[in-house]
């Protein structure tokens, strides 16, 4: 099984062309718009080997061909054996290894790989002058959409480079007019297919002679003009730096919380985890920067990476998601720098030992983690077996209702429909969240069936947004809104198709994340108040007192929560205890009634809940924690250690 969620979003949809499955899945992929899934489907088509296989070992071959452009570069400039070295770092650095590993499978196989093959073309273009070059560059970055289209605006500021560099160091050249009419008609966007051939017909067409150097000015700025227009250059560049620089609630219409508030990989980083992740350490880091500089001192053409190495610097600001561009530029500079300080070694056998030394000194830190770092699978064996079960008891029509983290992988292992998922995760947060933390089953069975039928018949539009008239005259007072959903007081329509609620063991860690989308007031923006909740898996006692973490400590005799110097009586202990087969086993006891928080030992998980009132009473720990559920508005389909699903009866 693979380690990363949005796998099981490609790898989905190669289970459609294969399979037949996922007929009703509106946000299924094509098997073609995407290399990736492409490759895929062709892989298990055409070769003896299984899905499952295919999308483990994928990643790492696809991610190691990053080796040639390198070389190859080093071998532009009469140093094949520095582009060697470089390419021996580059390819196993830690974001570099961290994104293309077995098991990660996923678009980031090419997220380096693509743009360092259109980088050597671009530079070979400069150096050498070759129509060949400049046509092969043009065919890079027109199939770049289909490899990899989330690095479009760094392809955007390369070709950018290329063009100015080329006006002006080279204006005087019909070459230069000739390639930046080709650079220009791969930057447009449009289908690969209908580019390729557009750039052999101009390729051939402003080959000939007889077109004047004037006359091919004037054509290169109109290509430009257009591709500057059409492919919206600058709102491009600026939407993905600002979508990672401004956070929060959105301004127009209601309010909704933004997801990107709460992804790991969008938060800012310290210096030395952008050292770490570019090179392997500081100092490796430190390295690339100056030998990067020393490149471009030596060579001009090297200004074409810098948008590579400056989207690596703005992972400090953006997220650590941002280092892997600059793996391979960086393994490039420091190895120059390397380079650059053995040639005052007299002795040229030695001079390349020192460069191979620093090398292998560079080496060291990301080979250590390599062999340190354990990534788990997105579930374990058991949670499959149980999506399992779900596929043959549901139909490829009917909906779960569970976090986004959880979308693709059961699309991929159910064949069953997500409201919620890790593409589309935005104002439809807000009403899983409110299911899944609402202390009123009425209201998150009725808001359920009345998000999925609205999202189905809307045509699959946003459904909070449908549902709450977003930004429209008559947009709803959320809050009123819901209160009917709680007493009963809204028509529901008539169920088409079964809806379920997956409720897993693992939504413990990230109930709280989980509760943020919903914990605000939709017409202000303003937040409420966040419950108290707090999960661990650590305890240790002595005597009475059991020491939770975090300062927190359980007094048993006294049947009170220390936390720090206050100590807070609870208002009851409840211990479970799973069985494989059957109900779980509980045993509540009822202690200050005056009490404002209760803690929950779950004793097969072996962890603790601390939790207040509002959590206590939420809709995941009474129905996923102790199956406590309404017997008129739900029936339990799965009860296991491993997840509560549920089925709905309205």
């Amino acid at each position: 099984m693979i380690n990363t969620n949005d796998g099981y979003y490609f790898a989905s949809s190669a289970q459609q062309a294969l399979e037949g499955m996922h007929a009703d899945n509106p946000r299924v992929l094509g098997w073609m718009e995407l290399a990736l899934t492409f490759l895929t489907t062709v892989a298990v088509k055409f070769f003896p080997v299984d899905l499952n296989t295919v999308i483990l070992y994928m990643p790492a071959v696809i991610s190691s061909l990053v080796v040639i452009p390198m070389i190859l570069i080093g071998r532009l400039y009469g140093q094949t054996l520095l582009g060697f070295f470089a390419a021996l770092i580059g390819s196993i650095a830690w974001s570099y290894y961290n994104r293309t590993m077995i098991g990660y499978y996923d678009t980031d196989m090419f997220s380096a790989m693509a743009p360092m093959f259109i980088l050597y073309f671009l530079m070979a273009t400069i150096e050498k002058e070759t129509y060949v070059n400049a046509l092969m560059a043009a065919f890079t970055i027109a199939l770049y959409r289909f490899l990899y289209d989330q690095g479009l605006s760094i392809i955007y500021a390369m070709g950018l480079i290329y063009m100015g560099y080329m006006v002006l160091f080279h204006r005087h050249q019909k070459f230069t007019y000739h390639s930046i009419i080709l650079i220009a008609i791969a930057l447009m966007p449009l289908q690969w297919w209908i580019k390729v051939p557009l750039l052999i017909a101009a390729h051939f067409v402003f080959k000939n002679e007889s077109v004047s150097l004037r006359h091919l000015m004037v054509i290169a700025g109109i290509t430009l003009v257009l591709f500057l227009i059409n492919g919206n250059v600058f709102g491009v560049i600026w939407s993905k730096v600002s979508g990672y620089l401004f956070r929060g609630t959105e301004e127009v219409g209601l309010h909704f919380y933004q997801v990107s508030q709460t992804v790991r990989e969008a938060g800012t980083i310290p210096f030395s985890v952008m050292a770490d992740r570019i090179s392997g350490s500081v100092p490796g880091v430190i390295a690339a920067l100056i030998g990067y500089l020393l490149l471009v001192m030596r060579s001009r053409p090297f200004l074409l990476a810098l948008p590579l190495i400056g989207i690596g610097v703005f992972s400090l600001w953006g997220g650590l998601r941002f280092t892997v561009y600059a793996v391979p530029v960086a393994a490039l500079g420091a190895v120059y720098l390397f380079y650059v300080l053995a040639s005052y070694i007299p002795n040229r056998k030695a001079s390349w030992a020192a460069v191979a030394l620093l090398t292998g000194l560079m080496l060291f830190p990301n080979i250590k983690h390599i062999i340190g770092y354990k990534v788990p699978t997105v579930f374990t064996k058991e949670e499959v077996a149980l999506l399992d079960k779900m596929k043959a008891i549901g139909s490829e029509r009917d909906y779960v209702i569970t976090w986004w983290d959880y979308g693709y992988p059961i699309w991929y292992y159910s064949n069953m429909n997500t409201l919620i998922d890790g593409g589309k995760h935005s104002h439809d947060n807000y009403i899983v969240s409110r299911v899944l933390t609402t202390d009123s089953p009425k209201e998150a069975a009725s808001l359920s069936r009345l998000a999925v039928e609205t999202y189905v018949d809307s045509g699959y539009r946003v459904a909070a947004d449908t549902l709450f008239r977003n930004k429209q005259p008559d947009q709803v007072d959320t809050e009123a809104y819901l209160e009917q959903l709680r007493v009963g007081e809204v028509t529901l329509p008539e169920p088409t198709r079964d809806i379920y609620l997956y409720l897993p063991l693992r939504m413990l860690d990230i109930f709280s994340t989980i509760k943020v989308f919903s914990n605000l007031d939709l017409q202000s923006g303003q937040s409420y108040k966040m419950p108290f909740y707090y999960v661990t898996g650590y305890a240790k006692q002595s005597g009475n007192l059991v020491d939770l973490g975090n300062g927190l400590r359980l007094d048993l005799q006294k049947s009170v929560l220390q936390a720090g110097r206050q100590s807070l009586p609870l208002r009851r202990f409840v211990i479970t205890e799973e069985h494989e087969n059957g109900p779980v086993g509980k045993q509540v006891n009822l202690l200050h009634f005056d009490g404002t928080l209760s803690v929950i030992f779950m004793r097969s998980a072996n962890k603790f809940l601390v939790l207040d009132e509002e959590m206590y009473q939420s809709l995941f720990i009474q129905m996923g924690v102790l199956e406590n559920y309404d017997a008129d508005l739900y029936e339990p389909v799965i009860l296991s250690p491993w997840a509560k699903i549920y089925r709905l009866k309205i």
